[in-house]
């Protein structure tokens, strides 16, 4: 029995920072002034902020004044708190919404970092909360923040016709939406790169087929139907092409679909079983795990050339690599004394490092400014999805009320 459907869910996920660095940089989020609204602005972008483990919102109760304009601001009070910067602002109504203008102070140069200022109607208080976190976070690091970003995940309420339900959420997992629900299981969700389409396995027919789903209108098509296995869909950077993997042909092999003609074109041609692809940034070439070598190890293939070339050496397991955004780099499931982790390796150097602990960690997925992960892992026996900064010194949990929770993924930015 196959149900879809568009819902919006209510506080699926929750946040359990777990790990943060030594020193976050101290930030006094000001209440915002203005019109008062249903949202909180001022606590999401602290609740953003502490997320990322670089900063240490200052809380509210101790703070001295609560500018809202630059007059107001009297840097020795701040001192005293021992703030780096502060943020004020004020919210007012337009003809179509709200516009939030804001401005980002620095304490110790006693100087203003910048003023902007972001707009949207009266459903995106959230959108404009999460903008104002994405300007300070990169005032301040000097990385794009990722705030704004979306992620999929699958979650399985283990029983009940609506038992499998392919989900989107804000990247803090608020405004959850079931986008698909199936009493068949659902996997390898996977996002196109202009955020209109999703692509994911459904096992709804006699077998496992890869369907692609429009996300403003809901209509779906199903992109195969051979016999064998269907998986692992990944997008070409242009969204114009899939690599999956099929074994219509006795033996799991990646391939590419076209997806305006539907041209099928085979990549790897090998005895042993080649699964899991996923383009290199520049759409040149497909990374892709294989046992040819005597176990699942990484291995990268030239789309004109057909040359493969081995990428993991250490562990005896290394599978389902996803690559950074920048292409330098990838991570992936890696296995060391039987343990599995999530490490990330440099592709030029091989240096490798493990950035998760637990042991039974999956399915990494790199945020778009390279700066953090999504991976499925459990916690009290239950299934959840969690987060890893790329230097292992940021970790935090996000855990679903109900059900296990899996196979993340994490958007491209948004604009």
């Amino acid at each position: 029995m196959i149900l879809s459907l568009s819902s919006v869910l209510h506080a699926e996920l929750t946040i359990e920072i777990t790990q943060g660095v030594n020193d976050p940089t101290p930030i006094a989020v000001v209440p915002m002034g203005g019109v008062k609204v249903p949202e909180n602005i001022s606590n999401i972008v602290s609740a953003d902020l502490q997320r990322s483990g670089l900063f240490r919102p200052i809380p509210r109760g101790d703070m001295l004044s609560l500018p809202t304009q630059e007059s107001q601001i009297h840097y020795r009070d701040w001192r005293i708190l021992g703030a780096s910067y502060v943020l004020i602002g004020g919210l007012q109504q337009t003809p179509n919404g709200f516009e939030l203008i804001y401005e980002l102070y620095d304490v110790v140069s006693q100087r203003k970092v910048f003023r902007k200022s972001s707009s949207g109607g009266t459903s995106a208080l959230r959108d404009i909360a999460h903008a104002v976190s994405d300007a300070v976070y990169e005032a301040v690091t000097g990385i794009r923040g990722a705030f704004s970003t979306k992620i999929l995940y699958i979650e399985d309420l283990r029983r009940g016709p609506k038992r499998y339900r392919l989900v989107k959420a804000d990247a803090d997992g608020a405004r959850a939406k079931v986008i698909f629900s199936s009493s068949q299981p659902l996997v390898s969700p996977a996002w196109s790169h202009d955020l209109k389409q999703v692509a994911y396995v459904s096992f709804e027919t006699s077998r496992p087929a890869i369907f692609r789903q429009n996300l403003v209108t809901g209509q779906r098509e199903q992109l195969t139907n051979f016999q064998g296995l269907n998986g692992a869909p990944s997008w070409s950077p242009d969204d114009s092409k899939l690599a999956l993997v099929l074994s219509k042909d006795g033996n799991p092999e990646i391939y590419t679909l076209d997806i305006a003609s539907k041209k099928l074109t085979r990549v790897t041609r090998h005895f042993a079983i080649d699964t899991e692809p996923n383009w290199t940034a520049d759409g040149k070439g497909i990374i892709f795990t294989s046992n040819r070598g005597g176990s699942p190890q990484i291995y990268q293939v030239g789309l004109a050339s057909r040359r493969v070339e081995r990428l993991t050496f250490e562990g005896d397991y290394n599978a389902r690599s996803r690559v950074s955004p920048d292409g330098k780099s990838l991570v992936m499931v890696h296995r060391e004394n039987g343990i599995y982790h999530i490490a990330w390796q440099d592709i030029v150097s091989g240096d490798l490092r493990i950035l998760t602990e637990t042991r039974l960690d999956e399915s990494p997925s790199i945020a778009p400014n390279g700066a953090m992960l999504l991976y499925a892992t459990k916690h009290q026996n239950k299934g959840v999805l969690a987060a890893v900064s790329m230097d292992a010194g940021v970790k935090f949990r996000l855990p679903s009320k109900q059900g296990d929770v899996r196979e993340p993924a994490w958007s491209p930015f948004v604009n």
